[in-house]
């Protein structure tokens, strides 16, 4: 059975019975339909989150097709539950880009999902259209001022950086010209579109805290100069109100349910390899509000979007995590072993073992912001007991926490070892939260140390717009910002080919982007897009409907 196939056999309980189970007034909750609902911002109480234990749940570097983390976070809240802990799963909302392209979606898989499936794949309750809307509206705010007589502000259209943004994978948008047919229809320049994901708006979306955040956060996004050099906000172009009232429905979190009848929290969805690949602070707080365990994950492996969960996410709303679950497969261990990905499904124990060093990679990342971690193996048909064996004797030897997590085939019955593991390290109480940098230190610093101790790179090298980039960070005031690294997911370099535990490597600064709304900067390394593209045979050949409204193909 596919997953969209396991999701039908499914009886969803009403949104209603899924409130009460998760502990707030059913009559609070803003209901989109019989099984999806907003929850109100009064729910979040920061005391009672700050007793809650917040498990993150990473990888190490994928395959293509990902290795499974969303599905583990799933998996394991079910388990948790069975053991009496009550928990909410708590993660970010699917792209339509992936759910066209090569990654599906993102609602977990087998009997480790959240439903309902087709819905939150699709447009759910609208989140990703709200940004796009804020964020397109500050373009044509720009663009209007540009063309204004009256209200300028003598923008310079050389400098401007804001682009436009679109939650699909078009690669024909990434760099367009706008403006043409004359003079009333603006004044023509160099642009370009983004993915949704990839949005500033995502971003501060995911880390403001309430409304007056939000708004004080989208006044700070920045512009570019005029053209006497001044820069220029968004605030200056009194867009930051309207653009808030679009976000009044999208900054509150989505309520759901898992297979097993679970309350989930699904909020928020920037990518991990450009931008900050978690959920939203808010998510967050309120799944920790109402639960005494709380799972969520982080997009790619440990080296993107856990290593900004804690240094951006953690330390801009002060989240001390007490595990880290590392998703491991046996398929993406040969894969950076160096077997083909044609062979994966073939028992392999040789590169297997080659690939061995990417996991012991990420379990030293995970110990330089002082937070235990337990191996999590994906189980998938193929494995076999030798493969299997491989990993459970190199956790022995590394001292590390290991169970084999049949999620996919058995949900939570098959993740009971691996919730009683996270259990036992929670109660042991050896988390002691540290960022791996302080925000102060200068902007350099900050990409370099994420790039040798993370990365595990020897330098960084800096093209002259990066440098350029540099000064203008300066310029503005803006060294105290942390980084959030654009990189690619298929490395830990950014060299994709470069697969395992690369060494002796450079890591290529190609220029700074500034999210000054959102609180920090983006490095963009290697050849890394914020607009992706279509694979050649993308998922949406295989997605279709029927005169009942019945949906195939997604997964």
């Amino acid at each position: 059975m596919t997953d969209l196939d396991i999701a039908k056999t499914v009886t969803l309980k009403h949104i209603t019975q899924i409130a009460e189970k998760f502990g707030i007034n059913p009559n609070d909750i803003e209901m989109y339909g019989k099984y999806k609902a907003k929850i109100p911002l009064k729910y979040i109480d920061k005391q009672k989150a700050s007793n809650s234990n917040l498990i993150l749940v990473s990888a190490i570097s994928p395959t293509p097709a990902g290795e499974g983390k969303t599905t583990m976070s799933i998996g394991l809240s079910e388990g948790l539950n069975r053991l009496n802990k009550k928990t909410t799963v708590v993660l970010r909302e699917p792209s339509l880009g992936p759910v066209f392209g090569i990654k599906g979606g993102a609602t977990g898989g087998g009997y480790s999902q959240v439903l309902p499936m087709e819905d939150i794949n699709l447009h759910f309750t609208g989140d990703f259209s709200a940004i796009e809307k804020a964020h397109n509206l500050l373009s044509a705010i720009i663009d209007n001022n540009i063309q204004s007589k009256t209200n300028s502000l003598q923008l310079d259209p050389r400098t401007i950086s804001w682009k436009r943004v679109m939650d699909l994978n078009d690669r024909a948008l990434r760099r367009i010209i706008v403006g043409l047919g004359g003079i009333t229809s603006g004044i023509p320049r160099e642009t370009g579109f983004d993915i949704t994901a990839a949005s500033e708006i995502m971003a501060i979306l995911c880390l403001a805290q309430n409304i007056t955040d939000l708004k004080a956060r989208l006044g700070n996004i920045f512009i570019g100069y005029t053209f006497s050099k001044t820069p220029i906000y968004a605030r200056d172009l009194k867009a930051e109100g309207a653009m808030a009232a679009l976000l009044k429905d999208a900054i509150k979190p989505n309520l759901v349910q898992t297979i097993e009848g679970n309350p989930a929290i699904i909020h928020g969805g920037p990518f991990a390899n450009i931008a900050q690949g978690t959920n939203s602070v808010i998510a967050t707080l309120m799944g920790m509000s109402h639960s005494e365990y709380t799972v969520t994950e982080a997009g790619f492996g440990f080296d993107l979007g856990a290593e900004k969960f804690f240094d951006i996410k953690c330390q801009s709303a002060g989240l001390k995590p007490k595990a880290v679950v590392l998703t491991t497969t046996i398929r993406a261990l040969k894969y950076h072993g160096g077997a083909d990905l044609k062979s994966l499904t073939e028992e392999n124990i040789e590169d297997l073992k080659s690939g061995l060093p990417n996991l012991e990679k990420h379990l030293e990342n995970i110990t330089k912001f002082n937070v235990p971690a337990v191996i999590a193996i994906n189980k998938f048909s193929s494995d076999t007991e030798n493969e299997i064996n491989v990993i459970k004797a190199f956790a022995k030897h590394k001292g590390v926490k290991i169970a084999l997590a049949d999620i996919w085939a058995k949900g939570g019955e098959g993740a009971l070892d691996l919730a009683k593991q996270v259990i036992e390290v929670v109660e042991t109480n050896n988390a002691d939260f540290k960022p791996l940098y302080d925000w102060n230190t200068p902007v350099m610093s900050k990409i370099e140390t994420i790039a040798k101790e993370i990365y595990g790179a020897e330098h960084v090298d800096y093209t002259p717009k990066a440098k350029a980039n540099l000064n203008k960070i300066s310029d503005l005031g803006l060294e105290k910002l942390p980084v959030c690294i654009a990189k690619t997911q298929k490395s830990l370099s950014d060299n994709p080919k470069l697969l395992g535990r690369p060494k002796d490597f450079i890591i290529t600064v190609r220029e700074i982007e500034i999210a000054s709304g959102a609180g920090f900067l983006i490095p963009i390394t290697g050849d890394i897009m914020r607009m992706p593209g279509l694979p050649s045979q993308p998922a949406s050949e295989h997605i279709d409907i029927n005169d009942d409204g019945e949906i195939t193909g997604l997964f």
